[in-house]
């Protein structure tokens, strides 16, 4: 009873203890204690959150459960007595442990002392196994070392008795020049003599072996007498040795020192090549280029003779015809550079093609016979000779034999180029002379001047041909002769085929006094419009069709040589070498086309603004302030109209190949037009003598205007059967200029009173209007110089105040709040698609570009103060920055420069 109540005394302690300081186990030893201590129910106890409140709350969830108290006590305390029982068990249990584990110790002790005893046992007798056995095995040693020494000795004394009696042998056979009996001995011996050599310090193997030197010496002086012996002009019969024999002797020289058989190969073809060198001594008129080929035909007959009387004597792998071939190539390259040395001034391009490709020929024929072995090429070489087919493009880059003799012509190929350069001089001129012909292209079915086709055909026949002769330094240097004669070709035939228009002398010196008078075209006298009507009377000179038709061919024939010209450069590239291949470029040559297709758009244009130049003059001097009715278009509107389908449809017709030229024109024309168009319509008089609008003229101006507009959409498509859409980038710059213009009349049909509401009109119809557009509008209606200065003054304020309160938009991109009184313009582009993409900083669509950069009278300088818009001043009292003020600076700067 004691003890049950100290038990619970502890646990109670224990339980106070890791109250306070509780233990935590990973989540890894909770899953490893859960596996041990797992039953069929689990007690919430060994739970790790167990909550005593909460469990006797769970035991006991009302009164009426208190009834039950006293079983569930006596219960637990009857699992606690059950668990110290438990625990009194395991610890008794351990008292045992450390007596078994001594026990056990002891026990492992006798078995390690039994094993060691053992193990000294086993290795003792293996001892004793091994001097039983070197005692039976001694006798079996001495008897294989005696017989390895005697089957040495045998051997020895064998060879010993061959090499005596093999010397002496070889002295009959070599007396008697029986070579073909010598052969087996030989290499015998020479074997034999290699064994011998670790034992040279024994005197009488010493001699011995001098004596199979000196025989070898011996066989090969007399092997190469024999032979020039054989080979002599004048033999003498006593030792003359048979086709047989020198076969017999040349497998001798096999066997011998490779020096012997070197020296006698060049003796013997130096005697074979002999008559070729007195035959075609450089004094010999043979020798000249113009009879080369008869060099390579004795070559061919030599060979044949060679190898049919001499054909079996050298063993193939010496390759002798091979050789003869090569010293021949090595020979010939020699005495052709020095005879080119020296008659340099004998060669012309005829006789030095005539040459090279009679080399190059032979050169192959040469590549297709022999492997190539004694040149040190390799076996993918050789297959590759072997296998690919004879062509003219691809034998001289892969054939072994290449440049074997045609080497020596490179250091000359300047003639052939010099040549290239006289042949394209001639083909010039008769191209200029062509192109001062009227040119047909209804007959030629082509715009393309056929010239341009002709020039590129002989640039690539030129670049084959050069391409096989050499493509290093010729093959630039032709290059350059290119680039030369496209930049005259371009020059003379294209600029020099261009029509321009005769200005007489009136007309020039008008257009200078114009030019010197440009400030009075401001002054609104009589006496100045008088003056410059004056300046622009005369007759406008135009290209007929058959000039517009020539422009048009000129542009045709730009292009096809630019894109021809890219072609060319690349193919260049390709062929020259590796060193050459970036000193090539024609950027130079294709930015002249690029200007010639330029200058012609230009022309082009500039002839349909002539045309409408009367018609445009003629709208100036109508009295639209006496027009009393309102009709059809007026007749200036129709001229224009007339001109448009008169011209267009010829150009649009002759550059039907070339659209994206054709739309660059529409662009580039009406880019010019309008603006011109609106500098007219600002010397339009609409005002009555008593300061009234005519309304009948504005309205009639505003009718043609929208003719106009209606004309410039269709004039992509003016005159075709086909009714083809207009590039949307073309409409939106015509819509635009176009606005502007019926703009401005609508604003002149504004009434000046009063002042303030006629300003917010001008404003909200020309939001970016200038100055000096405004004061021209006022000139327009006969407005007072008094007067013009309180508008103008009353437009500033307007304008100012309209910016701050946001009723006029503002440039929003910084390149347009740096340039300041730039006005908007459109960039026209051209694109891939043969249309044009034209990007204005204009944010409106409906508004038409400024035309003020374009016009003859100067902008008046307008100077103002706006304040200080920098430091402390940027920012309000709650520190934002002055957003307004900085939009209102930049757009007065802009409209008032």
């Amino acid at each position: 009873m004691s003890e049950s109540v100290g038990t619970a005394e502890s646990d109670v302690s224990n339980t106070h203890t890791m109250g306070t300081n509780k233990i935590q186990f990973s989540k890894e030893v909770k899953q490893v204690i859960d596996k041990v201590l797992k039953t069929d129910e689990q007690d919430p106890m060994d739970a790790p959150d167990f909550n005593t409140v909460d469990y006797i709350n769970q035991l006991f969830p009302n009164e009426q459960s208190l009834a039950t108290i006293d079983e569930t006590i006596q219960r637990m305390q009857c699992e606690v007595s059950l668990i110290d029982d438990n625990i009194r068990s395991v610890v008794r249990g351990q008292t045992n442990t450390g007596q078994d584990g001594q026990l056990a110790l002891c026990e492992a002790q006798k078995v390690i002392s039994s094993l060691f005893t053992h193990i000294i046992d086993v290795k003792t007798r293996a001892e004793r196994t091994e001097e039983m056995v070197k005692e039976i095995t001694r006798d079996i040693k001495q008897l294989d070392c005696a017989k390895r020494n005697l089957t040495s000795a045998i051997t020895t004394l064998n060879h010993l008795h061959m090499l005596v009696g093999g010397i002496e042998s070889l002295n009959e056979l070599i007396e008697r020049r029986s070579y073909g009996e010598i052969l087996n001995p030989l290499q015998a011996i020479t074997e034999v003599n290699q064994h011998f050599q670790q034992y040279s310090d024994i005197e009488e193997i010493k001699n011995l072996s001098q004596s199979v030197d000196k025989i070898q010496v011996t066989l090969a002086q007399q092997i190469t007498e024999d032979f020039k012996e054989a080979f002599a002009s004048k033999p003498s019969t006593q030792h003359r040795l048979g086709l047989n024999q020198l076969g017999d002797a040349c497998k001798v020289l096999s066997v011998l020192d490779a020096k012997v058989k070197k020296e006698l190969l060049k003796w013997f073809i130096a005697q074979q090549l002999e008559e070729y060198m007195h035959l075609f001594h450089e004094n010999q008129d043979i020798a000249w280029l113009d009879k080369i080929d008869k060099r390579y035909a004795w070559l061919k007959r030599h060979l044949l003779d060679f190898e049919d009387k001499y054909g079996a004597v050298f063993p193939l792998d010496w390759e002798v015809s091979e050789r003869i071939t090569v010293e021949f190539c090595r020979q010939t390259r020699q005495q052709l550079s020095q005879i080119m040395a020296k008659r340099t001034n004998e060669m012309d391009v005829r006789l030095l093609l005539f040459a090279i490709n009679k080399t190059q020929a032979f050169e192959q024929l040469l590549s297709k016979r022999f492997t190539g072995i004694t040149l040190g090429a390799t076996t993918t070489e050789q297959t590759r000779v072997l296998t690919l087919p004879a062509t003219a493009e691809t034998l001289p880059t892969i054939t072994v034999f290449h440049d074997q003799i045609g080497q020596c012509f490179k250091p000359h190929l300047d003639i052939y180029i010099r040549s290239i350069d006289r042949n394209l001089a001639e083909l010039l001129e008769k191209f200029v002379e062509m192109s001062k012909e009227p040119y047909k292209f209804a007959e030629s079915k082509t715009t393309v001047y056929p010239s341009s086709g002709d020039l590129f055909v002989f640039y690539k026949k030129c670049m084959v041909q050069c391409n096989q002769l050499s493509n290093e330094q010729p093959m630039y240097d032709l290059a350059l002769v290119f680039k030369k004669y496209l930049r005259e070709y371009a020059a003379k035939v294209l600029e020099g085929s261009t029509p321009k228009l005769v200005t007489n002398t009136t007309s020039s010196i008008g257009k200078s006094v114009s030019l010197l008078t440009r400030d009075m075209q401001n002054l609104s006298t009589a006496a100045g419009q008088v003056f410059h009507n004056f300046l622009k009377e005369g007759d406008t000179q135009r290209f007929g069709r058959d000039d517009l038709v020539r422009i048009c061919c000129v542009l045709t024939t730009g292009e096809y040589c630019l894109e021809t010209v890219q072609q060319l450069e690349e193919k260049l590239k390709e062929k020259v070498s590796a060193a050459y291949m970036n000193k090539i470029d024609m950027s130079e040559e294709k930015d002249v086309f690029h200007r010639i297709i330029s200058n012609c758009i230009q022309l082009l244009v500039q002839d349909l603004e002539a045309g409408c130049e009367a018609s445009l003059q003629a709208m100036a001097k109508v009295q639209w302030q006496h027009i009393s009715n309102v009709g059809d278009q007026s007749a200036f509107i129709s001229s224009i109209c007339g001109n448009f389908k008169q011209t267009v449809p010829t150009i649009r017709d002759t550059l039907a190949s070339s659209r994206k030229y054709f739309t660059q024109f529409c662009h580039r024309f009406v880019a010019a037009f309008i603006p011109k168009f609106i500098n007219v319509l600002y010397r339009c008089k609409l005002t009555l003598s008593d300061g009234s609008n005519n309304v009948l003229g504005c309205e009639q101006l505003l009718l043609d205007t929208h003719s106009l507009k209606t004309a410039l959409l269709e004039l992509p498509s003016v005159g075709s059967s086909v009714n083809r859409k207009a590039p949307t980038s073309y409409t939106k710059v015509v819509v635009k200029d176009m606005t502007r213009a019926e703009m401005i009349i609508k604003v002149v049909m504004t009434p000046v009173q009063p002042p303030a509401h006629f300003t917010q009109q001008v404003l909200k119809l020309l939001p970016d209007i200038t100055i000096a557009e405004y004061q021209k509008i006022l000139d327009m209606k006969a407005v007072k110089r008094v007067d013009q200065l309180q508008l103008i003054d009353l437009f500033k304020h307007t304008a100012s105040a309209a910016a701050v309160s946001g009723l006029i938009e503002t440039p929003n991109s910084e390149e347009e709040l740096a340039n300041g009184a730039r006005e908007t313009s459109a960039i026209v582009t051209e694109d891939n698609n043969d249309n044009t993409v034209v990007s204005s900083t204009d944010s409106t669509t409906t508004t038409a570009t400024s035309t003020t950069a374009s016009t003859s009278t100067p902008k008046r300088a307008f100077i103002f103060s706006v304040g200080s818009f920098t430091g402390s001043a940027d920012k309000n009292a709650d520190g934002s920055s002055q957003t307004g003020i900085r939009k209102l600076e930049s757009l007065l700067k802009k409209r008032f420069p």
